[in-house]
């Protein structure tokens, strides 16, 4: 980059939430002012102060979402909070006069709260520059954060009253963000000065100021604020030469008020009589026809609103238009809304998966999304609990805490205990969100009082006061668990010393976790009960975070083994397995069985979960004992007659889930790909396990386009065999059948666009956009085989030496 060159984000284009860190307060704190009245004997308990921090965020003057509290602290003096907070509002919205409104309060003084002190801080600079890195904002005693455009608590340190200190401590935060060039031994010395500085001035001026500092966070470039939807000059220098100039038209993008106005006339409803009449001609029926193929992500343009518009009446027996239609309609004009909604209950009624697109957030009308409940009630259980976490993450896109949704899900639950853990525990994973934390707890809450009433005939023998209770033990059991994980991180030694103190608890403290009072429901599988703890057969991985395996004895006599995780955040790989078992339903519908495992995954809370354990090596464990995948297999399934000496199945059985995984894999963009997360039973079936890395991301550079390495392809004779030509056509036989069902996929991740999934979050639309580029919707059942069977080719290549430069980057992939 040039030294005159000015790199830089525009604040419209971040489609992040604001995010900073409240990491202390400085300064010496007033002693606590002594209580109304004391005792008898005149006196007064010495008090800790309990210190928290409130921000809100006003934009030009006016609050705007709600206010983030930081969590109790009362280790001082040094009060240090180092809390991240992430508000509900994204960059893009901030305007110019963005401003951050911090209050300190003391909570020790009893029921009322005592101000310690607030400071306000705008987020854009004089420049109009995002403001990053740490900032020490002088707090006005005993006053809450005013923040009006005229702030009467700015956290600047007035002009007059800045001194050396404040001067070096613009420069260290220059330094933090890499604006100061660093020389290791200089910059010891220049610390060590300005420590000595800041002791001096201390001692001089004393501390009567309190200060918090808040650090913001940085990006690659600058963050200059602009407006979304406004356009800007390129500056580019005037010159007597023949270049060209760019300028940007400011009203790309708008609406333009006179064809508005020119659609509105065309829908004119007085024509509705002669609408009826009207049939598309053949070129008009082809373009209609171009449109309902459109995938649920696709936006569609004023021409194509006024064709569908235009010829209605025609579409009502074709239920695949009615989702298209209801996009094209002017929710605004109320008569253009009424006629819409007449005719959508008059449709050809549509199916469950169009249905799912309804309760999208496009869609706010709550007719509309009442009608797309009434199409859900149709669907069986087994096919709502496919759908369930979705439609649990689609009450955040309703108008209300109690819709219509949010009682369908809870009246379904009532009759399927399987559905009604699995809504409990996916609500109450919510219950933290800072947004919608009250619209999931009222769907808690509708659950609790629905299942209580019921009445013990309903259900069998156990009454609805039962029913809640084993639900309510599941989560007392994850708390122990949790414990348990505690305990056993703080033993110090390998693995092995760890192991002997979990079965150490299991046996003497906690003894009542091997045999439970009353048998509690499986959070995996609610119809399993489990009666306690094996301790000689449960373990602990060999991993940073200490997974517990752990085998619980069922009521039936047998085993069941599932790993519990502490600290890792789940909901991503339960939403990847989710769809590996509705993929695995959709395929097994058209015949096609490829030996996939979706082992259930469940996350009890943001950073804890549980999954089925399934007796498997990594491939990584099985080359370095075995050499290669076929000796692994003719160990277990021997047969000198078949082919490579394993059994006929068990080969078959490899390549299928090889193929499904392999189609899976490249769909759902899973990235980090290595043979220590490609398991392997013995049986042949290959799965994947670990998906921190989703929608096309990828820590690792250069990533095949799929998953498929050398061991594999080895494993099936090789990329000339009979075998490999097998696996090619599974492949592609179930990529196509895949693309049958791409409009639920996308559907389904729709509905996800809102919630906390890291690679979801960061920016729902692009990953959407991704998923649906993954189908090659342009390209007909034909091609799609030409097409897939391109990319294993060019996949398979990268595997092997005799290739050019980036086939082998592809190729460093796997090492």
């Amino acid at each position: 980059m040039s030294g005159n060159e000015f790199r830089f984000f525009l604040s419209c284009d971040i489609n992040l939430p604001v995010t900073f860190k409240i990491e202390r307060l400085e300064g010496k704190l007033s002693p606590p002012k002594p209580p109304d009245s004391a005792d008898g004997d005149g006196t007064i308990e010495e008090r800790k102060p309990e210190l928290y921090v409130e921000c809100s965020l006003h934009i030009d003057g006016a609050p705007f979402g709600l206010p983030m509290r930081t969590r109790l602290e009362s280790v001082g003096p040094s009060y240090c909070w180092n809390e991240l907070i992430t508000l509900s509002t994204k960059y893009r919205d901030l305007t110019a006069n963005s401003q951050l409104a911090l209050t300190v309060y003391d909570v020790s003084c009893g029921k009322n709260e005592e101000v310690v002190g607030g400071a306000t801080i705008r987020l854009f600079n004089m420049k109009k520059q995002l403001k990053t890195g740490k900032h020490k904002l002088r707090l006005w005693a005993g006053k809450e954060a005013d923040g009006s455009i005229n702030t009467t608590t700015p956290g600047r340190v007035p002009k007059d009253e800045r001194g050396e200190l404040e001067r070096l401590e613009k420069l260290v935060n220059k330094y933090e963000r890499g604006q100061i060039q660093r020389v290791d031994w200089l910059d010891r010395l220049a610390f060590k000065a300005m420590e000595k500085i800041k002791e001096r001035e201390n001692i001089k001026n004393g501390s009567s100021h309190l200060y918090v500092v808040v650090d913001f966070c940085s990006f690659e470039h600058r963050v200059v604020f602009q407006e979304s939807g406004a356009n800007f000059l390129i500056p580019s220098p005037i010159a007597s030469t023949n270049e060209l100039v760019t300028v940007w038209d400011p009203e790309v993008g708008k609406t333009n008020p006179s064809e508005h106005k020119q659609l509105k006339l065309a829908r004119s409803l007085n024509r509705g009589i002669i609408d009826r009449d009207l049939k598309p001609s053949s070129v008009e029926r082809k373009s209609i026809q171009r449109i309902l193929r459109y995938p649920p992500t696709r936006t569609l343009t004023g021409e194509e609103k006024q064709l569908l518009w235009k010829f209605r009446f025609s579409l009502m027996s074709e239920k695949r238009a009615l989702t298209k239609f209801l996009r094209c309609v002017e929710w605004s004009d109320v008569q253009e809304a009424k006629q819409a909604l007449e005719l959508m209950g008059k449709w050809e009624t549509i199916d469950v998966c169009d249905a799912l697109e309804l309760l999208s957030p496009v869609f706010e009308s709550e007719e509309v999304r009442a009608y797309a409940v009434s199409v859900l009630e149709r669907a069986d259980d087994e096919e709502l609990q496919c759908y369930l976490l979705q439609l649990v993450q689609a009450l955040r896109f309703e108008r209300s805490d109690k819709s219509r949704l949010s009682h369908f899900l809870v009246q379904r639950s009532l009759g399927n205990i399987d559905l009604a853990s699995f809504l409990r525990w996916y609500v109450a994973v919510e219950l933290h969100d800072p947004v919608y934390a009250r619209r999931f707890y009222s769907t808690y809450e509708l659950l609790e009082e629905s299942m209580l009433k019921l009445g013990p005939s309903a259900n069998g023998d156990e009454d609805g006061f039962k029913l809640w209770q084993s639900l309510v033990r599941q989560t007392e059991l994850t708390a122990q668990l949790c414990s348990i994980m505690r305990d056993v991180r703080n033993v110090r030694g390998g693995t092995q010393k760890k192991i002997e103190k979990l079965r150490q608890l299991l046996s003497g403290l906690l003894s009542e976790l091997t045999y439970f009072d009353e048998p509690i429901r499986s959070p995996l599988a609610p119809r399993v009960l489990i009666s306690g703890i094996i301790p000689s057969e449960s373990s602990i991985f060999k991993s940073a975070l200490h997974p517990l395996r752990l085998a619980f004895r069922t009521s039936t006599g047998e085993t069941c083994k599932i790993i519990f995780k502490k600290g890792d955040d789940l909901r991503q790989d339960q939403l990847v397995i989710q769809m590996v078992s509705l993929m695995d339903r959709l395929l097994k519908l058209e015949n096609l069985d490829l030996h996939l495992t979706p082992y259930r995954v469940l996350a009890t809370g943001h950073d804890e979960g549980m999954m089925e354990f399934i007796p498997s090596k990594s491939l990584a464990q099985i080359l370095s004992e075995h050499r290669s995948i076929t000796s692994y297999l003719q160990k277990f399934h021997p047969d000198e007659d078949g082919p490579f000496g394993i059994t006929a199945t068990c080969l078959e059985t490899f390549i299928k889930s090889c193929a499904g995984y392999s189609v899976i894999t490249y769909i759902l963009g899973i990235g980090d790909r290595h043979l220590d997360n490609l398991l392997l039973q013995d049986d042949g079936r290959l799965f994947h396990v670990d998906f921190g890395f989703i929608l096309g991301r990828d820590p690792k550079p250069f990533p095949p386009p799929m998953k498929l390495c050398k061991e594999m392809v080895e494993a099936m004779g090789g990329a000339e065999s009979q075998y490999y030509t097998r696996f090619k056509s599974y492949c592609c036989e179930a990529y196509n059948i895949l693309r049958k069902s791409s409009n639920l996929i996308l559907n389904l991740f729709h509905l996800m666009a809102g919630s906390n999934i890291p690679d979801i979050a960061s920016d729902p639309e692009k990953g959407i956009l991704k998923l649906q580029e993954k189908f090659r919707l342009d390209l007909d059942d034909e091609e799609s085989i030409h097409f897939f069977q391109d990319l294993i080719n060019e996949s398979v290549s990268a595997l092997f030496p005799q290739m050019v430069e980036t086939i082998h980057r592809w190729a460093q992939y796997w090492r």
